[in-house]
């Protein structure tokens, strides 16, 4: 068609009814008066749709990925609550790992020193009693535990029960001020008696005034009468400072002990004593200490004034000024002779 006035005029007509057609579709919904031609324009035009539709497809994705960006929330949070969980599960997984653990190592100590032990687990902190160091646990009469019985866990010694409810007790921490316990030092046997200083190290005070005790001497519980409260053989501490004897007639040291008392988790309540007292055997194996370096060998060498190399001994182990033989073969200089030396 020629671009002619006609031809524009025909064409802007066009465009105006294309508009009105619009309006009336769009303000007749679903009534709308032009629906039927609609369909078969549909039907005629379909193929050529579909052909066309392949040029503006990633426009028309755009579009639908901003229709859809509500819906990509929903699941982008959906997902960010699935990895919070996933967190927290292996959050949990580590705990029970850990606490497995504790529990593995409480029970080969229990083992070894041929304890009787009820495990239970710490949901406490501090009681009604007063006491300044102390921790509920979840045993009680009905699991078989009473008053002044021995608690511990893989580290050694935790402290005593002092009241047993039918579901819970209360235990008194070996670190808490009112806490004392007979001790017995590794190897010498040394008598004493372990006071609690609260977050500080342990006061211990051997009977023995000249008993010799360094930086590093381990001690157990000495045990009790009748096994109560104490039984023998727990691991305690071990010395971190020893103070001057002065001639008193005891001596005082204070003593580190094995078990954190600020995270306590599993523990066992040692409703059996041991038949016989298992002495140091319950005690962690000492580290073993680091071989000591060999000395390397050093060899001392003198050069005369005429160029020979006379080692300690006084022998002439070469000379300075010797050349390479004719076979190519050097002979030996001042470096080859301190090497054989060596």
């Amino acid at each position: 068609m020629r671009d002619t006035r006609e031809s524009r005029l025909l064409l802007v007509l066009l465009i105006a009814i294309a508009f009105a057609l619009i309006t009336v579709d769009i303000r007749g919904g679903e009534a709308s008066p032009v629906d039927g031609a609609r369909q078969a324009a549909a039907t005629v035009f379909g193929p050529v749709e579909n052909g066309v539709a392949s040029a503006v497809d990633p426009v028309g994705n755009a579009i639908g990925a901003v229709r859809a960006s509500g819906a990509r929330h929903d699941k982008i949070a959906a997902l960010e609550k699935q990895n919070a969980e996933l967190k927290a599960k292996l959050g949990s997984d580590d705990r029970n790992r850990s606490r497995v653990r504790q529990l593995d190592d409480m029970l080969k100590k229990s083992a070894t020193g041929q304890y009787g032990i009820k495990a239970a687990e710490v949901i406490a902190i501090g009681a009604a009693q007063g006491f300044s160091w102390t921790v509920t646990i979840d045993a009680g009469s009905k699991d078989g535990v009473k008053r002044d019985m021995t608690v511990l866990n893989g580290d050694g010694l935790v402290g005593r029960v002092t009241t047993v409810g039918p579901d819970t007790s209360t235990v008194l921490l070996a670190n808490d001020p009112d806490f004392t316990v007979g001790t017995r030092m590794e190897s010498t046997d040394e008598l004493g008696f372990a006071t609690g200083q609260g977050s500080r190290p342990l006061a211990v005070q051997f009977l023995n005034g000249k008993a010799e005790v360094k930086k590093g001497d381990r001690l157990v519980t000495f045990g009790s009468s009748k096994d109560k409260p104490f039984v023998p053989g727990v691991p305690v501490g071990e010395v971190v400072r020893v103070d001057p004897s002065g001639g008193d007639l005891t001596r005082t040291v204070y003593v580190r002990p094995y078990v954190g008392f600020t995270k306590l988790d599993i523990v066992g309540i040692v409703v059996q004593a041991p038949r016989t007292d298992p002495r140091d055997a319950v005690l962690p194996k000492k580290p073993k200490a680091p071989a000591k370096p060999k000395p390397t060998p050093t060899v001392t060498v003198t050069i005369s004034p005429n160029g020979d190399i006379v080692d300690t001994e006084g022998n002439v182990v070469g000379n300075v000024h010797e050349s390479p033989d004719p076979s190519g073969n050097a002979t030996p200089n001042a470096d080859n002779a301190v090497n054989e030396q060596r």
